[in-house]
């Protein structure tokens, strides 16, 4: 995660995004790179949220 967002930062739809892209990533045909991609661009969305306010 990024260094200054926490968990409770994220919106609801988020945390289930995130929760599911992980879940994924324990599949044995998981595309690792890819899905860290999306987790990461969730992770930014988030803080750039956060920086707005």
């Amino acid at each position: 995660m990024a260094d200054d967002i926490k968990f409770s930062d994220f919106t609801p739809a988020e945390k289930r995004r995130v929760a599911a892209l992980t879940a994924r990533m324990a599949l044995p045909r998981a595309n690792l790179t890819k899905l860290r991609r999306k987790v990461e661009r969730v992770e930014q969305d988030a803080l750039s949220r956060k920086n707005k306010k």
